[in-house]
């Protein structure tokens, strides 16, 4: 897997939301449950219906109970976005399991997927910043400004690119090593949660 064969099916998956862009649309994903393409696909595509929730709720005049509602939504999705995070994770130490690693071998800051899940948030960060620049309702000021952010995200997305292709040829060649530590979110979890766990007491 390269960053640019990741960024393409990120890309696929926003162009694909948007046909309809309704939060409420149904999810097929087009890649074969086995594969790496499907994990991709399924990340992004909750990486942008997230981020259309996160729109919605900041509605000014968005009803309290239709508030909550969507924080839960919300708070369903961080979690399904971690565990698929965590499922692509499983997939590279899988890849990079027989590969021996040097003596000098040294562990990234973050694992490949956790870049990963930066990429697809800077895709839709770009697809979105795009948009805005290409505005025809909004001002020329308005576009300009967009058009620099564009530009900036452009560059983060070659930078961010380049760091995961090198992360993941370092990991192949034994320079650096992985380690899958789960992201253990404490607020969703019953028995972690004084808020739950007091209320069954």
């Amino acid at each position: 897997m390269t960053s640019a064969h990741a960024f393409r099916i990120f890309e696929q998956s926003i162009e694909t939301y948007h046909v309809l862009d309704s939060v409420n649309q149904s999810f097929e994903n087009p890649y074969d449950s086995s594969t790496l393409d499907h994990l991709l696909y399924r990340k992004n595509w909750i990486d942008t219906v997230q981020w259309h929730y996160e729109d919605l709720i900041r509605e000014p005049g968005i009803d309290p109970v239709a508030a909550l509602e969507l924080k839960r939504k919300i708070d369903a999705s961080n979690q399904d976005r971690t565990d698929t995070v965590e499922y692509i994770d499983s997939y590279f130490l899988q890849q990079f399991k027989a590969i021996d690693t040097l003596p000098e071998a040294t562990i990234n800051t973050e694992s490949p997927a956790w870049a990963i899940d930066r990429l697809s948030i800077l895709a839709l960060k770009i697809y979105h910043m795009q948009e805005e620049a290409n505005r025809a309702s909004a001002s020329e000021a308005h576009r300009t400004a967009c058009a620099k952010k564009l530009a900036v995200l452009l560059e983060q997305k070659v930078d961010l690119s380049t760091a995961i292709d090198q992360l993941l040829a370092d990991m192949a060649a034994g320079r650096k090593y992985m380690k899958e530590y789960k992201q253990m979110k404490m607020y969703n979890d019953d028995s972690l949660n004084p808020v739950l766990y007091q209320k069954k007491s």
